[in-house]
């Protein structure tokens, strides 16, 4: 027990030094200069998007000069809570329209905290404005919004960050060096992810009135428009497949992400998937409770299920990875890590980093994800280095666009009966597949007009 408090301390003492080291590169200036205050907007002020900014504004010199929301009552609340955090204690210009604000503020960096179908549109008019971007995960709801988003990235020369923030946890970064990179786990074989948390939001609210503060046709924007039952914020947009990819495009994408970057893995092979509502088939969302899908490489299946109902298969890992090598097994949450190795090898066990006694205020937000908040730092700074360095980040929107896609494409195989999709990326079709092809492409609501990769 003693040995392994000896570790922690170290561990923390470690990743602390590491953030500072990360905080002292992020700006190619001697001692003595004043790094630049940055001018950011924020383009969806719900809670995720406060959250992305606050952690900016705790590690960087900004200021934010403009937010952008549908719902008038969410954008001057954020409005008030922004101005109370920001040195300058200045209010933001606020806007319903992301595309005046770009036009008239001109920002440095712009944090995209949409729901997931403004995504793409936001992320490529952010970037032809001239300013960095910072789009949270998954990047798109189709796989070519998803193409022209990396292609518009390379086109303007612009940094995209997605906020795969696993990339940036202290805990997982020292797995990768320590297990994976340092060679305990052998050779790797399978690889397994889940997850099992009651998140499907369901229900059968009533049709009613759009109240007079929310523009209801600016929020759904290029999405199919349902009648009205009340405010779609937080969870409730989540349970239609009209406005993103399920639990599958929320919640996997993280998990394989990580896995990939652990792994240095590419685009799958080939991708299947089969599931459906099994469960509860009561209410009105229309993503599914019950999946697994199939990411196939090379002697290796990197293999995802979820159900939004009974218990996890291991309690300690309900929303996990877990990587199988001949040497053991390394155990992945945004909560810690595991190594078990085969054999009487030492076993290995490091928890989630909190700066709670660094960063005070973060325990009087509401809603905070505490044990992400370190992680999304680290993420913003390593954001910063790479728009000063001219570099590519940790979580770059090629790697965002391989995962998502990912996703995305065995959702399209779970439609489409659980055949295998096998997509090209050069190409930008499903190899043999003319069906699966013209999902590739969902139908824009008029008078939005869908991007593609040739035309940003």
């Amino acid at each position: 027990m003693k040995e392994n408090k000896i570790h922690r301390r170290r561990f923390i003492f470690d990743t602390s030094a590491a953030l500072a080291l990360a905080a002292f590169k992020t700006n190619s200036f001697n001692l003595f200069s004043t790094p630049p205050t940055r001018r950011v907007a924020l383009i969806g002020t719900g809670w995720y998007g406060k959250s992305d900014l606050f952690r900016l504004i705790q590690v960087a010199p900004v200021e934010v000069v403009a937010l952008c929301d549908p719902d008038k009552q969410q954008l001057n609340k954020a409005a008030e809570m922004i101005s109370e955090r920001q040195k300058n204690k200045k209010k933001p210009v606020v806007y319903g329209d992301y595309r005046k604000l770009l036009s008239e503020q001109n920002p440095e960096i712009v944090l995209i905290g949409t729901p997931d179908h403004w995504h793409a549109l936001t992320a490529i008019e952010a970037m032809k404005s001239g300013a960095h971007v910072y789009v949270q995960k998954p990047i798109s709801v189709d796989v070519l919004e998803g193409e022209a988003m990396l292609a518009a990235a390379r086109k303007y020369k612009r940094v995209v960050q997605v906020g795969t923030q696993r990339r940036s946890t202290p805990h997982l970064i020292d797995a990768k060096k320590n297990i994976v990179d340092a060679g305990l786990l052998g050779k790797i074989s399978h690889v397994e992810m889940c997850c099992y948390y009651h998140m499907r939001n369901n229900g059968d609210p009533a049709v009613q009135p759009v109240p007079d503060f929310f523009d209801y046709e600016m929020w759904t924007g290029p999405a199919p428009l349902r009648p009205y039952d009340g405010l779609p914020h937080v969870r409730w947009w989540r349970t239609f497949m009209e406005y993103g990819n399920g639990i599958l495009g929320d919640m996997c994408i993280h998990m394989f992400d990580s896995v990939r970057w652990m792994l240095n893995l590419g685009w799958p092979k080939r991708i299947s998937s089969t599931g459906g509502i099994y469960n509860d088939k009561t209410g009105k969302s229309n993503i599914a409770d019950t999946q697994t899908a199939v990411f196939e490489y090379e002697e290796l299946n990197c293999i995802w299920q979820h159900r939004s109902w009974g218990t996890p298969a291991d309690p300690e890992y309900p929303w996990s990875f877990k990587i199988f090598g001949e040497k053991g097994t390394l155990c992945g949450s945004t909560m810690k890590y595991d190594f078990i190795p085969v054999g009487k090898a030492e076993k290995i066990h490091r928890d989630v980093l909190f700066e709670k006694e660094k960063y005070p205020e973060d325990l009087k937000e509401p809603g905070i994800e505490l044990n992400a908040a370190p992680a999304t730092r680290l993420h913003m700074l390593n954001f910063l280095e790479a728009i000063d360095k001219g570099i590519k980040p940790v979580a770059d929107i090629e790697q965002g666009h391989i995962s998502t896609a990912s996703c995305i494409l065995a959702n399209l195989s779970m439609q489409l009966g659980g055949r295998h999709l096998i997509y090209d990326p050069v190409k930008k079709e499903v190899v043999g597949d003319a069906e699966a092809t013209k999902l590739l492409q969902r139908k824009y609501r008029s008078p939005w007009i869908h991007p593609l990769p040739e035309n940003v």
